[in-house]
Formats: structure tokens, sequence, C-alpha cells
């Protein structure tokens, strides 16, 4: 069994800047060193912070591995030392977006921030890099390897991301967010304890749109994730929508809430962080809140991204 134990999450929350979702960012000087917030980019912000909000509410757990997902990592610095080698003509070029701009400098920030010193790993596989995050933290905690994981996803809004995402037909109308979510995963059950993480699986389907044909094989996707966990889809109580908006990709949410679970509840989340690769961090975070409410008993997310990379999270009340 493992358990989300405590959360961290710098988000949107329906906040919109300038046609995309932006994050509600709290002040950074409260959670790190000013004296190092100088040089941080801002997914650096971002990560740092909501691993520090998560770190602080379950202060006695000494965390021995972090796990990150990520999709597009520090884009944004990567953006910078690209247009500056054009700009200044691979002359007198400055070498702090280059070092910001590896895929796992935030793992790496956080680590040496808290002190980590133990497993460390960042997953970039596009849309499914939070559920491989999540995925191995499983692992790692089922094999006794970590007692207390904390693992997260982050992507920040890139405004050469959003043209090219404008061009492809399958995300035109999806609006472009953000975010950061830590998690810290444990085997025991607190007084506290959100939810328990009963498993996650990812699968993909071809780079085409969706059409009916492709129903059936996500149902039996659902109902074979389902039983692995001795369940059925009547036992789902709360189904978690990756609805963006977009109406040539949407079409599946909707056969599924009516032919899977018409009996559950339907919460949505994309109307308040928007699409990015790792939105699903933001999803599990408002699932898990509610089940530590109760007024559910079991909840599935279900989110595709692009339509290529699909993924299934189980909750339960601990």
């Amino acid at each position: 069994m493992t358990y989300i134990n405590a959360i961290g999450l710098i988000a949107p929350q329906g906040t919109i800047e300038d046609g995309h979702f932006a994050c509600v960012e709290p002040v950074y000087k409260e959670l790190i060193n000013p004296v190092q917030l100088r040089r941080m980019s801002r997914i650096l912000k971002m990560g740092l912070g909501a691993s520090s909000i998560c770190v602080n509410n379950l202060s006695e757990a000494k965390i021995d591995a972090i796990i990150v997902g990520t999709g597009l990592a520090c884009i944004v610095d990567l953006e910078k030392f690209l247009v500056s080698v054009l700009d200044e003509n691979e002359q007198g070029l400055s070498p702090i977006p280059f070092i910001n701009s590896s895929h796992n400098t935030v793992a790496a920030q956080i680590a040496m921030m808290h002190k980590i010193t133990g497993y460390s790993n960042t997953y970039c596989h596009r849309g499914a890099s939070f559920e491989s995050a999540l995925l191995d933290a499983l692992m790692l905690l089922g094999e006794g390897e970590a007692q207390h994981v904390l693992v997260g996803g982050i992507d920040e809004y890139s405004q050469h991301y959003q043209l090219m995402i404008n061009e492809e037909r399958k995300m035109k109308d999806a609006v472009i967010g953000e975010g950061a979510a830590f998690f810290i995963l444990e085997k025991e059950r607190r007084e506290n304890s959100f939810a328990e993480l009963k498993g996650v699986h990812s699968f993909l389907m071809k780079d085409d749109d969706f059409n009916n044909n492709d129903a059936p094989l996500i149902k039996t996707e659902i109902s074979s994730f389902l039983q692995k966990h001795a369940l059925d889809m009547a036992d789902i109580d709360l189904f978690v929508s990756g609805k963006n908006g977009n109406c040539i990709t949407d079409g599946i949410y909707d056969i599924l809430e009516r032919d899977c679970f018409p009996h559950a509840e339907t919460l949505y989340y994309k109307h308040l962080c928007g699409e990015y690769m790792t939105a699903t961090g933001f999803a599990l975070d408002m699932a898990a809140r509610q089940l530590k409410g109760q007024k559910e008993k079991r909840a599935l997310i279900y989110n595709h991204y692009n339509y290529i990379n699909h993924s299934l999270i189980l909750l339960q009340t601990p």
C-alpha cells in the first residue's frame, strides 16, 4: 500500500494571462533563500517552491528519494540560450541559461536544497512523464528501496511552444497551462493521509484523430487495469476527466462518462490549470483532496495528451 501523505502545489487555479493559464505563485523568499533566488529561472522557483511546500507539510519525514516528471523541462532557458547563440553569433554567451536548461536541473536543485542524497531521477516522456515518475516511486516503495519518496510533475509555459501547439489541429482549441505539483509517498498510513495510491497505468495510441473505433480499445485498457486491482467500473465513485475543450479529441471522455461511469461523479480540472504534459499532477491533487473529504471512496483519473499518451491513476480513501 502506498499513501499520499503531503502535497505541494503551484498552479494557475483558473488564472488566465495573455491567452494561457499562468501559475499563481507564492512569495518565493518565504520558501527559498533570497540570495539563491537571484539566479534562478522561473521553473526552478516553481519546482523548489512547490517541493518546499510539500516537504514543510510533512517535516518529520526524511526524504530518501526524489523523482520528477517533466515534458518540456527548462524549455524557456533552452530557448534563451539558443536565441543568444543566434543573436550573438556564437560569441560571448552567458553559460547560465545553458546550465539551467538540463532536464534534470529541477530535481538536482531540489535535492541540494533539501539535502536529499539518495535516489534521484527525472522522466521526460512527453504526456506520460508524471505517470512514469509515479510508477518509479511505486516500485521503489514496493521493493523497500525507499521509505519516503518525493515525486512531482512540472512544466512551464513557453511562448514558442504555444506557437508550435497552435499549428497542431488536435490542440488548437486547448488553452495551454503550466504547473508544479509535488507529493510525498509513503507505505505508512498517517492520520492526515490524503489518499491511497492504488495503481498507475499508461499506454500509447497511434498518432491519429479520435474515432469511435478507438473507444473499445480504451475501455478494454481501463477494464483490465481495474481488474488487476479486483475492481470493475461500477466500483468507481469519482471519474476525473482530462477534457480540455478540444472537440476533436474530447469525444472519448464523453463516451467513457456515458458508457462506463454514468453512476460516478465527474470531475474536470483543465478549466483551472490548462493543458500541459504533466497536468495529471494537478488532477491528482484535486482527486486526493476530494477523497480526503470522504465524499467518494474510489477515484479514477483518465487523461490523454494529444491523443497519443493515455494514462490511468487509481486512488481510494486512506
